[in-house]
């Protein structure tokens, strides 16, 4: 084994990205049960911070379950639950229109967040998120709430989301087409924002020293990081390429296929 993978048996705390990492869509990737269950034998802590917003945490944790995952509300840390915190951080009592689930709109009023009926409801934030139910009204309100100047915030900037057939458009993508009609730019927090890997390794009573992060996407998961010193792997099995890695500047401390070869590494 590379000398250098050996440093990977000496972490405490993986951070996981799961679209694209553990799991396509609704099929598990080679290696998933596994690797978690290693993590369990030693003794390691495994948290599933994802940018995809479309779920609330209770979402995730059924999910899991359909796929044969045990976990609970505490091993997660989302994008939601990062927006939840900087609006309360930085729009307190402020009543939000959110284009995004019915999932994060539960998952943000169960975080004290007064989320607007419509856009005619004393609207003082925009938050827009992956919106699987995204319809042409919800658009529609948006451009027009962003007409008035407001606060405008996204819950990840991700372009694509990972499905088994390829990829759909993700919230980045959403916040392109609406910059398209209105030249606005949303306040991204998810990943590559080192905001959430913080807040994770901050409760998991780790340090930076003992988190490594595992993702598929350069942009968002390995950017988020470097962004927080902590080392990096970036698996093969979503959406980013060798090629892709050969072309930017952003680089990972490990490209390795998949999960599987993560478990490879560690089991022994």
């Amino acid at each position: 084994m590379n000398q250098d993978l050996k440093q990977l048996k000496t972490k405490k705390l993986f951070l996981l990205d799961m679209d694209g990492t553990l799991y396509l869509d609704h099929q598990l990737i080679d290696g998933t049960i596994p690797f978690l269950d290693t993590l369990k034998k030693q003794n390691k802590r495994g948290i599933y911070v994802t940018n995809n917003s479309s779920k609330s945490v209770i979402d995730y944790v059924k999910k899991l379950s359909s796929l044969g995952i045990d976990s609970t509300e505490k091993d997660f840390y989302t994008s939601s639950m990062a927006t939840a915190r900087y609006l309360n951080e930085f729009h307190f009592g402020k009543t939000v229109y959110c284009m995004g689930t019915a999932s994060l709109k539960e998952e943000l009023n169960s975080k004290g967040i007064k989320i607007a009926k419509d856009k005619d409801d004393f609207v003082d934030v925009v938050l827009i998120g992956y919106d699987t139910e995204l319809t042409s009204q919800k658009l529609y309100d948006v451009c027009w709430l962003l007409k008035q100047d407001l606060p405008y915030i996204a819950t990840n900037p991700d372009y694509v989301c990972p499905v088994e057939f390829g990829f759909v458009p993700d919230c980045g993508s959403f916040a392109d087409m609406i910059y398209n009609a209105t030249k606005k730019r949303p306040i991204f927090i998810g990943k590559p924002h080192p905001r959430m890997i913080e807040y994770a390794i901050e409760a998991s009573g780790y340090s930076k020293k003992d988190a490594v992060i595992i993702g598929d996407r350069l942009y968002t998961d390995i950017l988020s990081g470097i962004n927080a010193n902590i080392t990096t792997i970036c698996v093969l099995s979503g959406e980013t390429t060798l090629e892709d890695i050969q072309q930017s500047d952003i680089k990972p401390d490990f490209i390795l296929d998949s999960i599987q070869t993560v478990y490879d590494i560690i089991k022994a």
